[in-house]
């Protein structure tokens, strides 16, 4: 079929060559095109418009995000509203002595997780039924009618803590010095 075409196009290429376009006709063209090219133009400098639906979605995110926000600060104010030391200075100045000294013997016994995570797991449920007390007394303490017995309540948590993590290294150390006993045995074994 392409061979015929060709064939067909060859013989009478005389005929397709008569006909060429005015000089007017590309003018035209060119200047149809220049029109067409210019409200294009003045589209790109209008300002864009945002839909309704839009603006509402961005509203209401704007909402939500703030709704949280003032939900936390609320959050955040409510715990802070009562200093220990406006209860009693002297009760304060205990329970942060006591408080500090249950984080410090807290984290001598995290170097015990490296050795033993079994036993570092079993001190742990202990000191965190300890802490969930804790915690309740704290939240307590605000609606509390009695608050300087709540406090010394919540001190008397921290000095059973210390009490217990002491006792929990010295189990730990013991263990040690039984492990060295157990390693100079064999050796001289």
């Amino acid at each position: 079929m392409s061979k015929r075409l060709e064939d067909f196009m060859r013989a009478n290429k005389d005929e397709f060559n008569d006909l060429e376009p005015r000089m007017e006709l590309w003018d035209s063209i060119e200047l149809k095109l220049n029109l067409a090219s210019e409200p294009e133009k003045t589209k790109k400098s209008e300002a864009k418009t945002f839909s309704l639906g839009f603006v509402l979605r961005v509203a209401a995110s704007v909402i939500v995000v703030m709704g949280v926000c003032f939900v936390l600060y609320l959050r955040n104010s409510s715990n802070q509203g009562i200093e220990l030391a406006d209860i009693n200075p002297a009760y304060a100045k205990q329970q942060m002595h006591y408080a500090s000294l249950v984080q410090t013997k807290r984290n001598e016994l995290k170097t015990v997780a490296k050795i033993d995570p079994q036993l570092y797991h079993e001190f742990s449920k202990e000191i965190a039924k300890m802490d969930s007390a804790y915690t309740r007394l704290k939240s307590d303490l605000a609606t509390s009618p009695n608050q300087e017995r709540t406090l010394r309540a919540m001190i008397r948590n921290l000095q059973i803590q210390t009490e217990v993590l002491n006792q929990q290294l010295n189990v730990i150390e013991q263990f040690k010095e039984l492990k060295k006993e157990q390693k100079n045995e064999i050796k001289n074994i």
